[in-house]
């Protein structure tokens, strides 16, 4: 087995020869791309040459010149600006009304003041009131004596 990877290792072609073709590889790479660059280069100017008309600059002053160049500036930054896409923003009554009438008049639209207030010890005194053994409610109401009760209740507070 060592014999057979020693034999597969030797090359056929020596190490001089080996970095002269890699040597002639990369000159002749490097033509073809300056080769391609050129032949970009002249299929640029040819495409432009047709499909751009040129200039009539004739019989206009520098001055006029000058102004029309500014006005070509002008919009070709209106191109390539996009402008954003706006987001809603929540603004408070308070915020709206400063902004309509100035900073000088301090005027305060407070809609939660007028708001009913709850407390929470009011609601958790109801909800205790009630807590009876049910069972009992339930024996005690039982029958038509149970009804009578609850006609008798029903009926007295109105009296």
């Amino acid at each position: 087995m060592p014999e057979q990877v020693q034999e597969k290792r030797k090359s056929k072609i020596s190490a001089s020869r080996k970095l002269m073709l890699k040597s002639l590889m990369v000159a002749k790479a490097k033509e073809e791309i300056e080769q391609e660059m050129v032949d970009k280069e002249e299929e640029k100017e040819r495409y432009l040459a047709e499909r751009a008309p040129a200039l009539q600059t004739g019989g206009m002053s520098f001055a006029e010149l000058q102004i029309k160049d500014l006005n070509i500036k002008v919009l070709d930054l209106r191109g390539k600006f996009k402008r954003p896409n706006l987001r809603r923003v929540r603004v408070s009554a308070d915020a709206i009304l400063r902004s309509l009438l100035g900073s000088k008049h301090k005027v305060s639209m407070d809609l939660r003041a007028n708001l009913k207030s709850v407390k929470k010890e009011d609601t958790e005194k109801e909800k205790t009131v009630e807590v009876s053994d049910w069972r009992k409610n339930v024996e005690a109401m039982s029958g038509m004596e149970g009804r009578k009760k609850m006609f008798d209740a029903a009926k007295g507070p109105l009296q």
